[in-house]
């Protein structure tokens, strides 16, 4: 393979060979007792290898007619298959200490190009602090996380997101935020850095990357209660096959009971359990998301109510031009041409709109403003409009009764059908601007939020799940009702403060509902710490980053609906892989029950629907299968399962379908090809 193709390869699976050579390592590190013991399923495992490894050294010593080689082969595979467990779980570990490795060497070895004025300096970037300013050129390493003040460039981001797309960044409020660690492409930037030492992004990625040694969450402490039980239960079974198997004169050995228990108890998600936590917190982190704790991460995948900000997060945060509609006898191209003129030194997001719809409906392009002699009127609150005055002429535009007042002093009329338009376009929740020359109304201009593309059917995808979207807005309940209606949400909060999102949230709870909402701001806090799953952005206040479990780095609020797919693929994977655990249990019980019993009960044939060679390699092939199971199914558990945004129940049918069946046939088939190697290869 050549080198391009492996790292294509890496960037596709997250399987590196340092990362697989480091896993290697750690799995005989975990087989420490004290860690074992953290996954009862898998201690169980261990144990049974240890018992049975006991066993061989004792008939090795003894000699006689003891199947000494068939013993230690159901050793060796009961110690792989710890091994096995070890491995998945040490690969999630690995995968995010490879990121915070990478960063923490980038932080000791990165130099700076500090500004102190009209000078520069190299320094270590550990010593800058908050509010320093640096210099970072094409082919530097972003010396720490800060705002871009000045420049613009291309940066490669992908030490930290792991998507190789480089993006821009520049001093807008959208593309401003950067990270230590990553580098520039092309290009320069001045960067204010926005941390102390300690406070940075790679000081939380490390704190990432410990807590994989994470406190269970609430749904997999359940699960393993399940699998304890389960694992209790065929552990009694076994026990009693002993008096069973004397008395009906069955020769049946301890390590073939050992086998026995450790192919019945959920060996399968017992040992992938750790690795599909871990590697959830994995996927937000490559989403630039960094989760305080795994619980954060699962609880997105419970959330059944979301509280999602209308400007920057359903609109695109500015309202914007989208129509022209001229009064009676004056053409829609006059009253374009007049807004464009009185728009030219707006430098406001709308102004700027105003100017762009003009030139892409009638081609009217920007004049020369000196040229013209235009004198421009800034926008002022006490006036509510802004303008042009031209020789001859006298633009302005602004709220309706704003204007109306400035035509009437010129002695001219506010006609019905402006009104009227103005009416409507309120009712739209739109903000309706007119525009005047002198004493002549020539029309009104249709600001509206624009809605993100594609929020629409994303509403729609979480409503089919079972997902609940508020839209929380200052708006008043007019226009907060119109954009709801358009971006399709579910219902929607007006007129909001932060006494009525922490009411609207514990309300909510207290119906039994799991919230998650974003949100930037001090007055954010009281919500986001009441909040289930809280997502504060990167660029807010130090008090609603304290509040929330999750800190957004690209401060996106829209990635909330990402963090939530996230949890629930979680949910879902570990619901997957369960039930294929205990369903391919069924098929390890239909290759082993009558591999022990078919001497003394030969009616038990008619179970053998395998039809093993032998009792020997019946027992062995179900143990091998056990083991390799497991590893093969590593990189479903760090990948996940396919999200689709349906319903709980139709996933429990999915899952049924699809696991389910897959759980009861992949082993027959499995066990039955190993069963014809074990043979062919003599091994019993």
């Amino acid at each position: 393979m050549s080198q391009d193709a492996h790292r294509h390869t890496t960037r596709k699976t997250g399987l590196g060979r340092d990362l697989i050579l480091a896993a290697v390592k750690d799995a005989f590190v975990k087989l420490d007792p004290r860690v074992q013991i953290r996954n009862p399923v898998m201690f169980v495992v261990a144990v049974g290898a240890v018992l049975t490894t006991l066993f061989i050294i004792r008939d090795a010593a003894g000699g006689g007619n003891r199947p000494v080689f068939f013993n230690f082969q159901i050793a060796a595979w009961l110690w792989l298959t710890v091994l096995f467990a070890n491995f998945a779980e040490a690969v999630a570990e690995g995968r995010g200490r490879a990121q915070a490795d990478q960063l923490r060497k980038s932080r000791t070895e990165t130099m700076a190009k500090q500004l102190i004025g009209d000078k520069q300096r190299i320094v270590p970037a550990a010593d800058l602090r908050k509010g320093d300013v640096a210099l970072v050129e094409a082919g530097d390493t972003m010396p720490g996380d800060g705002q871009v003040i000045e420049g613009i460039a291309s940066v490669d981001e992908s030490a930290v997101t792991g998507e190789s797309a480089p993006v821009i960044r520049e001093p807008s409020e959208e593309r401003r935020d950067v990270v230590g660690g990553t580098r520039v492409l092309s290009d320069w930037i001045k960067v204010r850095i926005t941390t102390d030492p300690g406070e940075s992004f790679l000081d939380h990625m490390i704190g990432l990357v410990e807590g994989a040694k994470r406190q269970k969450t609430p749904n997999e402490i359940a699960l393993t209660i399940l699998l304890v039980g389960l694992t209790i239960i065929f552990l009694l079974a076994v026990v009693t096959l002993e008096p069973f198997a004397m008395y009906s004169k069955t020769v049946v050995s301890v390590p073939v009971l050992i086998a026995l228990l450790v192919c019945l108890i959920p060996t399968t998600i017992g040992g992938l359990l750790s690795a599909i936590g871990i590697a959830g917190m994995d996927r937000v982190l490559k989403h630039n998301v960094v989760a305080m704790s795994g619980r954060a991460v699962e609880a997105a995948g419970d959330v059944d109510t979301l509280l999602l900000d209308k400007t920057g997060t359903i609109t695109l945060g500015n309202r914007m031009a989208t129509e022209f509609r001229p009064s009676p006898g004056v053409g829609e191209e006059e009253l374009a041409d007049a807004a464009q003129l009185s728009s030219l030194a707006d430098d406001t997001p709308e102004g700027r709109s105003i100017v762009v719809l003009a030139k892409n409906r009638f081609q009217i392009r920007e004049r020369d403003i000196h040229g013209i002699g235009a004198a421009f009127i800034p926008f002022s609150a006490h006036t509510r409009m802004s303008g042009v005055d031209l020789p001859g002429r006298e633009i302005r535009k602004g709220a309706a009764d704003a204007i109306e007042e400035y035509v009437k002093g010129k002695g001219g009329t506010f006609s019905p059908e402006v009104t009227a338009d103005v009416e409507k376009i309120a009712k739209q929740g739109g903000t309706p601007l007119v525009v005047a020359d002198a004493h002549n109304v020539l029309g009104v201009i249709y600001l509206k939020d624009i809605i993100k593309g594609g929020m629409k059917e994303r509403f729609a995808q979480m409503r089919e799940a079972g997902i609940k979207t508020i839209m929380v807005t200052g708006d008043n309940p007019l226009t907060a009702a119109a954009i709801a209606a358009e971006a399709g949400v579910d219902d929607f909060l007006a007129e909001a403060n932060p006494e009525n999102k922490l009411e609207l949230i514990r309300n909510y709870q207290a119906d039994g509902r799991l919230v998650a909402m974003t949100g930037d701001g001090t007055n954010d806090a009281p919500a986001l710490a009441q909040a289930d799953v809280a997502v504060a952005m990167h660029s807010g206040t130090q008090a609603a980053k304290e509040a929330g479990n999750m800190v957004d780095l690209d401060s996106n609020p829209t990635k909330l609906l990402e963090i939530v797919e996230i949890g629930k693929q979680l949910l879902m994977t570990r619901g997957a892989l369960t039930t294929f655990s205990v369903a391919n249990d069924v098929a390890k019980y239909f290759a082993i029950i009558p591999a022990i019993f078919i001497a003394a009960y030969p009616q038990l044939a008619v179970l053998n629907v395998m039809r093993l060679a032998r009792p020997q390699s019946a027992i062995l092939s179900a143990v091998i299968f056990n083991a390799l199971i497991i590893i093969a199914l590593v990189p479903l558990a760090l990948r996940g399962v396919a999200y689709r945004p349906i319903s709980a129940d139709a996933v429990l049918r999915r899952n049924i379908l699809i696991y389910g069946a897959g759980g009861l046939i992949v082993p027959f088939i499995f066990i039955k090809l190993i069963d014809l190697s074990i043979v062919a290869l003599g091994l019993a």
